[in-house]
């Protein structure tokens, strides 16, 4: 019996050290991560860079024993910038994977298409995409890393103010983003005093828009304001450039990939468009609040991946690093506990600005995180003002 007894202490012994041993384990599970890019497909020039990021950055955070105590789990769906095929992976990651949170998707569309499924997913989104009816009305589980383009839109028409500009024409591409911007282009002209005398949509896949910039190009235009982030928008330069229009033509937030002047060529010399820093942070005074981060994140990701950091990859960037200061700030990877602490973040230096979320503002980024930027000599540039 008494050998019994010793035999019963050792295996509870041996028992209770693999209990605990578990429990850290247990304690040490991967926080599961997914993120729906447009990987390949019309918007890759978008989702291949969040996708590269996202990956550079959960290796360089693992490497460092991840996030209080755990590892990131990256799971990337391509979603080819279908919405429905972005709704089926939100399900999936959702009610399958049983993700924490997910980034993404890269365009206005899909993130609008599966705003609902985190909603009722209770799953923190973290949006690469632009439109600002991503986060107005605010959605509890909903944010977004791209500025307004609303800013963006004040941004431009202030510019245009300086360039004596008031006669306008809008393009805009059939997809989400564009229509979000055309419908603030429309709403914010008239108490600009810009009037819009000719206002075209094209489809997102069109490889030849002559007859809508000729329609801009009848209407008397002094600047063209085109609203897209497909491929598209390079056509629109140099279809305009092809029929001899000189005015200005001006971009969305969504020009920010050196990708899009390469395919519109010698046509693009001059374009404007608002940006964040990333594109010229070489440039920017040493002082300034982004200038250390961005030249990092530049770096890294140039060194790595042999090609020039574009802002959407920046996009993905600051969704990533908005996650785990939110995990820090909660302690524990708890979602709504980490969905709060992404309300109280203030102050956060991203590739896109300095983020001060609130529970009004999912966004956190105002006017300010914006340059206007222009192309010189095929290279993006700060905007010299007269």
């Amino acid at each position: 019996m008494k050998g019994m007894k010793v035999k019963k202490g050792i295996v509870l012994g041996v028992l209770m050290a693999f209990l605990f041993a578990g429990g850290g384990a247990w304690a040490a599970e991967p926080i599961k991560v997914g993120a729906i890019l447009s990987v390949t497909g019309p918007a890759s020039f978008l989702g291949a860079p969040e996708a590269k990021t996202l990956e550079m950055l959960v290796e360089e955070l693992n490497k460092k024993g991840g996030v209080k105590g755990q590892k990131i789990e990256l799971i990337i769906k391509d979603s080819g910038a279908n919405p429905e095929k972005a709704f089926s992976f939100a399900k999936q990651l959702i009610d399958e994977n049983k993700v924490f949170a997910i980034i993404g998707p890269s365009t206005s569309g899909e993130t609008m298409k599966i705003k609902s499924v985190a909603e009722e997913g209770k799953t923190i989104l973290l949006s690469c995409a632009a439109a600002e009816v991503i986060v107005n009305p605010v959605a509890k589980y909903v944010f977004k890393t791209p500025q307004k383009d609303s800013d963006a839109i004040l941004k431009i028409f202030g510019q245009m103010k300086k360039m004596k500009i008031s006669k306008i024409g809008v393009l805009s591409s059939n997809t989400g983003f564009g229509q979000a911007g055309k419908a603030q282009i429309e709403k914010l002209a008239p108490e600009n005093g810009i009037k819009i005398v000719a206002n075209e949509v094209y489809d997102k896949a069109a490889s030849d828009l002559t007859a809508e910039v000729t329609k801009l190009k009848a209407a008397g235009v002094e600047a063209i304001l085109n609203w897209s982030i497909e491929p598209a928008q390079s056509i629109v330069i140099k279809n305009a450039r092809q029929i001899g229009i000189k005015a200005p033509i001006f971009q969305s937030h969504g020009f920010g990939n050196i990708k899009y002047v390469e395919a519109a060529g010698v046509a693009a010399e001059g374009v404007l468009f608002p940006a964040g820093r990333l594109l010229v942070a070489d440039v920017l005074p040493k002082n300034h609040p982004q200038k250390a981060l961005l030249v990092k994140y530049k770096k890294d990701y140039e060194s790595k991946y042999k090609e020039e950091a574009s802002t959407f990859g920046g996009h993905a960037y600051d969704a990533f690093i908005i996650l785990v200061k939110a995990i820090e700030k909660a302690g524990k990877a708890d979602k709504d506990a980490v969905r709060a602490a992404i309300e109280q973040l203030k102050g956060v230096v991203g590739t896109g600005g300095v983020f001060n979320f609130s529970p009004t503002d999912h966004n956190g980024l105002g006017l300010d995180a914006f340059e206007m930027l222009t192309v010189t000599k095929g290279k993006f540039t700060i905007l010299k003002q007269k």
